[in-house]
């Protein structure tokens, strides 16, 4: 008999080509290590309640009452939740087309996504319309679709920041398009610089790529920083002398660890440039439940927003989201309470307040405690995080690290996180899986691990890189460079 369909010769080549760090090498060989019986401290993945994070009492008070509606009957049920618990219940459930278990509509809870477009505009000052708002299973879901409907063949590009969050350069294989790169600065604090752009799309269009789309992460994944207004402003107009879509990864939106940069949507700035830019540029603006305060990850709950797309094209869009059926109806309970949030007088206010203001000046603290400890270790620099949830430190490897990394048959990086996973349980993502400048090394880490351990961590780090680097350095520039 000949080869099957599913036999690996002749799969699917596109979904072989895929490449995804974050749950890759590394991760596969935490796993193993934990099966023996070895202490792995998971900071490879942006996931807070895997790590300890506490999830907020009200949201979760909110999805127990309309998973188990029967509770609502029960003439006790005031004894257990909070009035405005069960009100909110009350009123999701009366939104869906029969409780929890029944299927919405393929793009959300008309409700739901009425509540998603009062969020945007309370923040952005500008209307939003919920029938150009789609809930999807996760941000990634909704960035899938997105890339899914832009990506053509081969010949189509997509503007994707290197480093990046492995999800673009996944997806954009998977459908079987080119990433076109562009580096950003780590000198300026991971900031971007418009004339790399313009040198990325030459590029591209040199070797005959049509470039469509360009992505941004704000605040960025794996490097931290958040972008500027006059940054943003760049970008759209870039994007509107090159005619791309712009994709807007805006998950980390509540993630922020200093106040000089707040947090500015790309729409808020698309609108504030007003015509003729406001409406011509293509956007699609994507959030989530995972991060933030929330730290919903495993709910799987999120939504993108579309501006100046043409109704057609949302009804195409419409009609893939309908093969799916419906995104997880309890993940849209949590988007809507995330979106609308409690008000002060509240019963369940103060207590809400404490909990997401305790978890985001903690994260606050352990952004400064992991740049800090990064920056006291031999050979390592690291800009400070001023959003999201990661720190990415560049390792200065002396070149017989390198050399025997190259013995090993393994990337210098990725050679640097086996050794440190191996001797201290601390599982990372090296620079190479989000990629990185040429002869440039780094290493991905979450600063989501309990503030009480994190010193404990930083120093276990510093042990072994300080140990490490004085093993391969030998006679080698011994400075700090």
């Amino acid at each position: 008999m000949g080869l099957k369909a599913l036999d690996y010769e002749t799969m699917n080549e596109n979904v072989k080509k895929v490449q995804y760090a974050v749950r890759g090498e590394l991760y596969l060989r935490a796993s193993e290590l934990q099966k023996e019986g070895k202490k792995i401290i998971f900071t490879n993945v942006g996931n807070p309640q895997a790590l300890g994070q506490k999830p907020l009492t009200f949201p979760r008070q909110v999805v127990a009452l309309c998973q188990a509606p029967f509770l609502l009957d029960d003439p006790n049920v005031g004894l257990i939740f909070p009035a405005d618990a069960i009100a909110r219940a009350k009123h999701y459930l009366s939104l869906t087309s029969g409780g929890l278990g029944a299927y919405s509509d393929s793009r959300g809870i008309p409700g739901v996504r009425k509540e998603v477009a009062e969020f945007i505009e309370r923040r952005d000052g500008y209307p939003s319309d919920p029938e150009l708002i789609f809930l999807t299973d996760g941000a990634s879901k909704g960035v899938m679709q997105i890339l899914n409907c832009i990506i053509r063949g081969q010949g189509d590009g997509v503007l994707v920041p290197v480093p990046q969050y492995p999800l673009y350069s996944a997806t954009i294989s998977l459908f079987g398009g080119s990433l076109v790169p562009y580096y950003l600065e780590e000198t300026a604090n991971w900031g971007l610089d418009v004339n790399n752009l313009h040198e990325s799309v030459a590029q591209a269009r040199f070797k005959g790529i049509t470039v469509r789309a360009m992505v941004i992460i704000n605040p960025g994944n794996p490097t931290g920083q958040c972008l500027s207004e006059a940054n943003l402003r760049e970008i759209l107009n870039f994007c509107y002398q090159e005619n791309l879509v712009l994709l807007g990864d805006e998950v980390y939106q509540q993630n922020i660890y200093q106040d000089k940069r707040p947090f500015i949507s790309s729409r808020k700035v698309l609108m504030d440039m007003g015509p003729p830019i406001s409406k011509e540029v293509q956007l699609v603006s994507f959030h989530t439940v995972s991060k933030g305060y929330w730290g919903e990850c495993g709910q799987r709950g999120g939504y993108f927003e579309m501006t100046n797309i043409p109704p057609k094209t949302v009804d195409e869009i419409y009609k893939i989201a309908s093969i799916s059926l419906s995104p997880n109806v309890p993940a849209q309970i949590f988007m809507g309470l995330m979106v609308n949030p409690l008000k002060p007088g509240d019963v369940s206010y103060d207590q809400f307040v404490r909990e997401s203001k305790g978890i985001l000046e903690s994260l606050r603290r352990r952004a400064r405690i992991m740049t800090d400890g990064f920056n006291s270790c031999k050979n390592v620099v690291c800009n400070f995080t001023e959003g999201a949830m990661y720190s990415f430190p560049q390792l200065r490897l002396p070149p017989k690290a390198i050399e025997a990394a190259k013995q090993a048959g393994k990337v210098p990086d990725v050679f640097y996180c086996l050794k440190l996973l191996e001797a201290t349980g601390i599982s990372t993502v090296p620079g190479s899986g989000f990629g990185q400048k040429e002869g440039v090394f780094h290493l991905r880490t979450t600063i989501l691990p309990a503030e009480e351990d994190m010193p404990e961590i930083m120093s276990s780090f510093k042990k072994f890189n300080d140990e490490f680097m004085a093993q391969y350095e030998d006679n080698w520039n011994r400075s700090r460079m």
